[in-house]
């Protein structure tokens, strides 16, 4: 692939070019030149947009596909065109599909399926054992396999000891854990944030207790195994509290939290509209002020769509019966840009790779092309035109959303609208 980049103002706090309007000459998916201009001698394709930015390509620590077992609700061939018109060069993906990403079989045919994208696919392998977290599942060859970490999806993991065992088997091999925080004693029949709104509303409620006495319980455990833990998404002032104290001690833990609990509120609910029917729930502005000071200072470590795609029959339904899950790598970008500055943005779409022991690109002459194409500026309302997915339900259609993802540029290939 040789193409040249023209005119565009590059966002990478590593490059020396940051915040350079620069043209970036691509040779055989190497760049090879930065400069104020560069000429087409060879005659190369192009590109050329309206305000066009380039960063390091994106990344989204939590997206969830139908395939295997529920195409209906996403394919991975889809699935990788929706995260690369988004902006996404490497999504790690949940194995939450049918059968469950427990063995080394089935980390190899995501691998497989996703093979020559422009996308890089990262599999997550679930810890437990069909994800019913009654024995651990086989982590190392797994991990052998492509696996970047391990977590039961939405699920719980209720015998502490199993999670003691988790820490302290993947240590051995660097592998990072997953522990998804809800108590489900508390919870009970709870769908919502537990508060004003599920009272008046009729919704039984989710404690924020339930995730906070969660987080304290895993927290001692990794204290105890020295291990290295990731929560994959937290929604409460109190949790982003626990998290900070656990760093302060030294603790290897990180934390993201899904960019629609840093928008909305409960205060959604108020139509019964099944979209926002999400897990963990949409919670209080308290609660979403405390996450984005939580980003701000370093102690939430970076955010994530949580894509989960849910076919129409699952929830166009009675909000008690709909599944939980919208919808996200859409709406990231426009999201994030309405409540942070450009380069912050793109710093918390990129901040994760390291954790997840996935290489990073610097913008620089020697380096592949690893890029992804937006313009941050001007709005627009989030309908359904804007939507690549084979599912609709997401919690943004009608939200005013900030800035336009063009494409990506990877592995030797081009996705740029």
């Amino acid at each position: 692939m040789n193409l040249i980049i023209k005119s565009a103002t590059i966002i990478d706090a590593a490059s020396e070019h940051h915040l350079a309007t620069k043209d970036i000459l691509i040779e055989n998916g190497v760049i090879t030149q930065i400069a104020t201009s560069i000429e087409n001698s060879n005659n190369y394709d192009t590109i050329s947009q309206e305000n066009l930015h380039v960063s390091q390509g994106w990344f989204d620590s939590s997206v969830s596909l139908g395939e295997p077992g529920f195409e209906e609700r996403e394919t991975i061939e889809n699935g990788l065109k929706t995260a690369a018109k988004s902006g996404f060069t490497a999504i790690a993906v949940n194995p939450n599909a049918n059968p469950i990403a427990d063995t080394k079989a089935d980390i190899a045919f995501l691998k497989t399926q996703a093979f020559g994208n422009a996308v890089n696919l990262y599999p997550i392998g679930a810890l437990t054992n069909e994800s019913k977290s009654v024995d651990l599942a086989e982590l190392f060859d797994m991990k052998n396999a492509g696996a970047i970490a391990f977590g039961d999806y939405q699920q719980a993991i209720k015998n502490p000891n199993l999670l003691k065992i988790a820490l302290l088997y993947a240590d051995n091999f660097d592998g990072l854990v997953l522990s998804f925080p809800q108590e489900n004693k508390i919870v009970g029949k709870g769908i919502v944030n537990e508060g004003p709104n599920s009272t008046r509303l009729g919704l039984k409620g989710i404690p924020s207790l339930a995730e906070e006495l969660h987080i304290v319980r895993d927290l001692f455990l990794l204290e105890y195994t020295k291990g290295k833990l990731h929560i994959p998404t937290i929604s409460t002032a109190k949790s982003v509290q626990l998290v900070r104290e656990a760093k302060a001690k030294g603790l290897n833990v990180s934390c993201a939290v899904a960019i629609h609990n840093l928008i909305m509120t409960d205060d959604e609910l108020e139509t019964f509209d099944t979209q926002y029917k999400v897990l963990p729930p949409l919670r209080t502005e308290n609660d979403r002020k405390a996450l984005i000071e939580g980003l701000q200072d370093g102690t939430i470590d970076m955010v994530t769509s949580d894509h989960n795609p849910i076919d129409i029959e699952h929830k166009k339904v009675e909000f008690d019966n709909a599944m939980y899950g919208t919808i996200g790598l859409e709406s990231a970008f426009g999201a994030l840009q309405t409540i942070f500055d450009t380069e912050t943005s793109i710093q918390l779409m990129t901040s994760g790779k390291e954790r997840f022991g996935i290489e990073t690109a610097t913008i620089a002459v020697g380096q592949q092309a690893n890029l992804s194409l937006f313009n941050p500026e001007g709005t627009y309302t989030f309908t359904k035109e804007h939507i690549h997915s084979s599912s609709q339900n997401s919690a943004f259609l009608g939200k005013e959303l900030k800035g336009t993802v063009y494409g990506i540029i990877h592995n030797q290939q081009k996705v740029v609208s």
